[in-house]
This record gives C-alpha cells, sequence and structure tokens, in this order.
C-alpha cells in the first residue's frame, strides 16, 4: 500500500482538480465550511476563523484532508470549491492475524461550497477519492456515515454505487443536542470499477 505522499499530486478528474490541503487554503475552505448549512452536517465545525486554523493546521487533520479546485469557477480562474478527507486506517481483526488487517480501509467525507452544489463536483470527487483509495493506496474497502435528515450525502453515497449498511435510530449526537437517526454505508474493492 502507498502513502499519500507517494501519489502523483494533483488529481485530474474530467472537471476538476484534486490536491492536499496547504495551509495557505485555510482562509478559502473556512469560507464555505463556516456557513450553518455547510457545518450543520460536519463531524467538526470549529466556530471561529482562529479555532479552524488550529484544528486544520494539526499535521494528522492536514495528511488527511485534499481540496476540491474547480480550474476556473465562475469564470474568474482557479478557486476551492470543496474539500475531502481521505483517513486511512485499520479494518477490525482477530488479534493473531491484526497485522495483516493495519491501514487497509478507508473513512471518506467530502464538504463542497454551497455555490457549486447540484452540478456533480461533489460525486465526481468523491468517485476520484475512491479511485484512489482502491487503485494507488491499495485499500481492501472504504465507508462513510452521515446524518439521516443530510440527504445529499446518502443520495450521492447511492449514487456511486455504496451499499447502505447501517441504519441506525437515534445514535448520532448533533451539537444541536438532538439524537438523530445515523447511517453508514460501505464499499469493498472488488465491487469497484477502477476507471483510467
Amino acid at each position: 500500500m502507498s502513502s499519500h505522499s507517494s501519489i502523483p499530486w494533483p488529481l485530474r478528474t474530467e472537471r476538476l482538480v484534486i490536491r492536499p490541503l496547504a495551509l495557505e487554503d485555510l482562509d478559502a475552505v473556512w469560507e464555505y465550511r463556516r456557513l450553518p448549512e455547510v457545518n450543520n452536517w460536519l463531524g467538526r465545525a470549529p466556530a471561529t476563523r482562529e479555532a479552524f486554523h488550529e484544528t486544520y493546521s494539526e499535521p494528522e487533520r492536514l495528511a488527511m484532508t485534499f481540496v476540491i479546485v474547480h480550474p476556473d469557477a465562475d469564470g474568474g480562474g482557479p478557486a476551492i470549491i470543496g474539500d475531502l478527507m481521505i483517513k486511512v486506517g485499520d479494518g477490525w481483526a482477530q488479534a493473531e492475524v491484526a497485522e495483516q488487517a493495519a491501514a487497509t480501509e478507508a473513512e471518506i467525507g467530502w464538504a463542497l461550497a454551497p455555490a457549486h452544489t447540484g452540478h456533480g463536483y461533489a460525486t465526481e470527487a468523491v468517485r476520484a477519492a475512491i479511485d484512489l483509495c482502491f487503485g494507488t493506496l491499495g485499500l481492501r474497502r472504504v465507508h462513510a456515515g452521515c446524518f439521516a435528515p443530510n440527504e445529499p450525502s446518502w443520495r450521492l453515497m447511492e449514487r456511486i454505487g455504496m451499499r447502505r449498511e447501517e441504519f441506525s435510530r437515534k445514535t448520532a449526537l448533533h451539537r444541536s443536542g438532538e439524537w438523530m437517526d445515523g447511517l453508514n454505508y460501505g464499499l469493498l474493492a472488488e465491487e469497484w470499477p477502477i476507471r483510467p
């Protein structure tokens, strides 16, 4: 399996460029992540620009976060329109075979600026992330989760062929204080056709 550092960045899709998050990107990412319609569904949503910078400057967070760049957003040149998380981790295993399960799967996540939703950019970027996981990184499984009311996220997961593996009743505590239903989706490498 390869590490993120061995990937020939940037990745290019039909319409987008995906590359590692850099410290100089933080203000652009903060601009859409601070919006209520975005941070309502995020697992972590620092309340201030300073707290956001502190959180996303952590080496571990930087290493698993990638920006989605549109080469000519709104005719104004390259712009960050979203981000992806690819968090490589271990699969569950019994103690005697735990080594074989090390770094074999990834949790993925994404956020997109509201001004750029409805054009298939998130779908395109998530497909590229899964291609990367099953191709270059050589992982065996990816998974993602969301609050059940976050319909755009679970619809995207279903659209790209992820399998709903869990619907849990009131197991996800939202920062509003409400216990919400949760959804978890998964996909195995053998279920995903790698595109050139």
